[in-house]
């Protein structure tokens, strides 16, 4: 009986607890509070992603029907053309790497026309408006941005936690103040993933859509992004009276 009374002790003691008691019964006055930063930041590394694909010379006329279409521009000329339009601009053969080729959907009775969709890594979003105008767009299926990178990403990982953190006491003190207290030693503190909440960055959900005319003219909705932290700290203060 003892023993099951000692358990039920420490059960309540843990209720309480969670419930972030103050009134001394189990231990330590506290208060326990989370605290939250952004932080956004402009890539370095930006890598923009277009599709080519091969086509018929027909199309672009003005007068030939789709029935009519017989002279194919082959993938392999149509990459050609693109890298000497990239070299042009200052983009090296390193910084384009092949994603997937594949062949899309045909007409009866002709040939597949094969696409390949290429990464170009580039160092800022400037780069882009000058691609997107240079390029012979009659051979371009597709143009978006990809994956956004900064070299200095774990260390705007380890500030954004130390906002957090910092967010964190200024909450805890503003609230043992309205209460007639403050806050003393911290007493515990949490990295929220741990518990499987989400502190890996997020990205805004605007992006740069183009799609490629008929006329080899685009459209597009520009709106640049930019890469976005969020962070969550649970930290526990002690409270002590005035």
């Amino acid at each position: 009986m003892k023993r099951l009374s000692v358990l039920l002790l420490l059960l309540v003691c843990g209720a309480a607890a969670r419930a972030q008691a103050v009134d001394g019964g189990c231990g330590q006055r506290y208060v326990e509070v989370t605290g939250s930063s952004v932080i956004e930041i402009d890539p370095d590394e930006v890598h923009f992603i277009l599709t080519i694909s091969e086509y018929w010379q027909e199309e672009f006329d003005g007068k030939s029907k789709p029935e009519d279409y017989r002279t194919k521009v082959p993938l392999t000329t149509i990459e050609s053309g693109l890298r000497r339009t990239l070299a042009g601009l200052g983009i090296g053969s390193d910084d384009i790497r092949t994603q997937e080729v594949g062949e899309w959907w045909r007409e009866r009775g002709k040939d597949f026309l094969v696409s390949k969709q290429l990464d170009i890594r580039l160092p800022s979003f400037d780069r882009i408006s000058a691609i997107v105008a240079a390029v012979d767009t009659r051979g371009v299926q597709s143009m978006r941005i990809g994956e956004l990178k900064h070299r200095d990403m774990a260390d705007y990982r380890r500030q954004g936690k130390i906002e957090a953190l910092k967010a964190a006491r200024d909450k805890a003190a503003y609230l043992a103040e309205a209460m007639g207290q403050q806050i003393g030693d911290v007493l515990r503190i949490i990295e929220p993933g741990a518990s499987g909440v989400d502190v890996y960055p997020r990205m805004k959900s605007s992006n740069v859509m183009m799609e490629v005319a008929a006329d080899g003219g685009y459209g597009s909705s520009e709106q640049y992004r930019k890469l976005v932290l969020r962070y969550e700290m649970l930290a526990r203060f002690e409270l002590v009276s005035e």
